[in-house]
């Protein structure tokens, strides 16, 4: 204990307390040292010191101290206390703590307020907890809760995030009042779990309404239309937003308008942001990548650096997928080859794999492809497969078709198209009692043929380097 320590330590009061924890940069033994004179002077039932403690144990990773403190050695400790333990650990490492903490509330007849609720929804989403948070919901209404709006948001927020847009539509419509929350959530489980037509026709009414949609709005609704081809609604939301057009709304119009296949437009948005990020960046070289336009995407990336923008691992894979698209080998090689060496600040993960998987795959290297996927320091995906099924079947490349095939049937043997382009390619190959086998395999494991086999080749462009 330093001497500052000491001297405080000799007086430990309230005032002395908050001034320690306010204004002294700690160590973990110093705040295990404070927490020590705190039950000492029996000062930590004080809920202002309580705050200030928790915050300072969340800021050093000891919040299982803080945890331990306040459900062992204060006999009822005040709401607020609880509150503050719950939203810390809703943003931990750990947010199924803030389950725990909540039981520990109701065992000791502490009743939650309004507070307590919206940070322990947050944890059962993080956490995937849907029956749990229903349960939550259900006590938070038999306390009283039932016109508290940001309590069915928070319900709502967990439907949304959760993939159950059928529940939280259903609670959306029971709900007494709605706001502009209430629609963002909505609008955002609708993009969820892609039914993109169903958030835009949300965010249509939620005009009817008469509710002015926020950023938030903006930008899920934005999304949904970057995803659904919806151009028009694009841009009649950029013609909203253009006196308050900031770097995240601007980024998302980029995005829409690349994905819509309108670059110039996006480009005109990239150039009258007067604030730009490495995101920024990104939808600009995402929309070129994803328009076939791959030296352009280059070019834009060489600029970047040029501004001193740092990349990051999204920007690497938007350069791969373009050179995939636009058959820059030697390029990606090289790219490739400087984010093994560390050029970028971060090592290549299996997304970046499989791009340059792809960037010789469809340029017809094959074989290097394979002798690539075999020095990898991990097994082949699906998505890798699907690059040598595709490249092997517009090469004529038979035998590593028939490879490709088998392994993505092993990955997936649920998906018919697999089975539909293996036994083509016996076919191709005049192995007709293989064909048969396969069918025969198909109808053991009541598999039917499916019309849009060349769903693969599908699937696989949306894949493989994203």
């Amino acid at each position: 204990m330093n001497d500052r320590m000491r001297k405080a330590s000799r007086g430990f009061t309230e005032r002395v307390v908050v001034l320690l924890l306010q204004n002294f940069r700690h160590t973990q033994n110093q705040v295990r040292q404070i927490q020590a004179q705190l039950i000492l002077q029996n000062l930590h039932p004080n809920t202002r010191i309580a705050h200030l403690f928790i915050r300072t144990c969340e800021s050093h990773g000891l919040l299982d101290s803080a945890l331990v403190l306040f459900t062992t050695l204060v006999p009822a400790p005040h709401v607020y206390i609880f509150n503050n333990l719950i939203r810390a650990f809703s943003q931990s490492q750990t947010p199924h703590t803030s389950l725990a903490i909540y039981a520990h509330m109701r065992r000791n007849s502490v009743h939650p307020n309004n507070f307590t609720f919206p940070p322990l929804f947050k944890s059962l989403s993080d956490t995937r907890h849907v029956t749990h948070a229903q349960r939550v919901y259900a006590h938070a209404l038999k306390l009283g809760h039932h016109r508290d709006t940001y309590v069915h948001n928070s319900l709502l927020h967990v439907y949304a995030a959760c993939g159950h847009v059928a529940l939280c539509r259903r609670l959306f419509d029971e709900m007494p009042r709605r706001d502009v929350v209430s629609w963002s959530v909505l609008i955002a489980g609708y993009n969820n779990v892609g039914s993109y037509d169903d958030a835009l026709l949300v965010f249509e009414n939620m005009q009817y309404a008469g509710v002015v949609p926020n950023r938030v709005t903006m930008i899920n609704a934005l999304d949904a239309c970057a995803h659904s081809g919806n151009i028009e609604m694009g841009k009649w939301i950029h013609g909203v937003l253009k006196r308050e057009l900031d770097v995240v709304l601007g980024t998302a119009l980029i995005d829409m308008y690349t994905k819509c296949g309108r670059v110039e437009e996006g480009l005109g948005v990239f150039w009258s942001m007067k604030e730009k990020n490495v995101f920024t960046w990104n939808a600009v070289i995402k929309g070129l990548a994803l328009a076939k336009s791959g030296h352009e995407a280059i070019w834009w990336f060489n600029r970047m650096e040029r501004d001193g923008v740092r990349a990051d691992e999204v920007t690497l894979l938007a350069v791969l997928s373009a050179c995939s698209h636009a058959g820059l080998v030697d390029k990606g090689r090289k790219i490739f080859g400087l984010l093994v060496d560390g050029r970028y600040g971060f090592c290549p993960d299996v997304r970046h794999y499989a791009c340059m998987v792809d960037v010789l795959a469809r340029s017809g290297r094959l074989r290097e492809a394979v002798e690539f996927m075999g020095c990898m320091p991990f097994g082949p995906t699906k998505s890798m497969w699907g690059s040598l099924l595709v490249g092997s079947k517009s090469q004529g490349d038979l035998e590593l078709g028939l490879l490709a095939a088998g392994k993505l049937i092993q990955m997936e043997p649920e998906n018919t198209a697999y089975y539909v382009h293996l036994s083509n390619l016996y076919a191709a190959m005049g192995r007709w009692s293989d064909v048969e086998k396969v069918r025969g395999l198909m109808k053991d494991r009541e598999l039917t043929k499916d019309l849009g086999c060349s769903s693969v080749e599908v699937e696989h462009q949306r894949q493989a380097c994203y």
